[in-house]
């Protein structure tokens, strides 16, 4: 008699989980992020088989209860620092998938290298360079990523993957809206700051959507940019340009 084929384990979009583990937490109520439900929950319940997360929160919302579990996950694994910031990675989602799912649609951050005399890793560099080509224009970057306490009027938001602050000098308020419509259409929670919101001179803050290195501080900005707001502690009303909001994996895929 024929064998009888293994039952396919279960596939976890990381792609989806990403976006939801960014955006879940900073909602006012559990509504799902769309598309990541099924991804969402084969993680959660792979949380509670290994005594992470209570069953009553197996529901398919990333929200705060399962990202402290998901920080707790990557505590027992040893790890420290940015590695236990509550964003699932390819690492650990490997580890708490085995036996019970495969993942699939890996976001990778890449490496850590030195850009204008910034660190920045090649994930964020390669979305730069696209914002550059379909500007037609170079960007000068005035503060970079892993940045720990380099700058205490960005609230940690550097301490990670993906930041990026970017000179202004010399463009006029058009050219400024442009540049910042450019990087959010290849994937950065971008915005425009003014002295007015903080400590700070005009320059565009930009964070790269769903970079698993991000800084806590950091992540919870992208959630907000996904939900309409302007990235800052009082979470007003988003004040840039219009875009349809994609990550860097969904602009390399079409």
């Amino acid at each position: 008699m024929a064998a009888v084929p293994a039952q396919a384990l279960p596939v976890v979009n990381m792609e989806k989980v990403l976006l939801a583990a960014q955006i879940d937490p900073r909602r006012p109520d559990s509504a799902l992020t769309p598309g990541a439900k099924d991804h969402v929950l084969a993680v959660e319940q792979a949380l509670q088989a290994k005594g992470f997360l209570a069953a009553q929160y197996v529901d398919g919302h990333f929200g705060t209860t399962t990202t402290t579990a998901y920080t707790n996950l990557q505590k027992s694994f040893g790890w420290t620092g940015l590695d236990t910031n509550g964003i699932p990675g390819e690492t650990s989602l490997k580890r708490l998938g085995e036996g019970r799912f495969t993942v699939t649609a890996i976001v990778s951050a890449g490496s850590r290298i030195t850009h204008q005399g910034k660190t920045i890793n090649t994930r964020t560099k390669a979305m730069l360079d696209e914002a550059e080509t379909r500007l037609g224009r170079t960007l000068t970057i005035t503060q970079g990523s892993y940045n720990v306490g380099g700058d205490p009027d960005s609230a940690g938001t550097h301490d990670g993957g993906g930041a990026l602050d970017i000179s202004v000098n010399g463009m006029d308020n058009a050219t400024r809206t442009d540049v910042v419509r450019k990087l959010r259409e290849v994937g950065f929670a971008a915005w425009l700051r003014t002295p007015s919101q903080g400590n700070w001179p005009y320059h565009i803050h930009a964070m790269a959507v769903s970079d698993p290195h991000q800084s806590p501080a950091a992540w919870h900005q992208s959630g907000d940019y996904y939900l309409g707001k302007n990235g800052l502690a009082n979470r007003g009303p988003d004040d840039g340009p219009s875009v349809t909001k994609r990550t860097w994996e969904e602009v390399m895929a079409r």
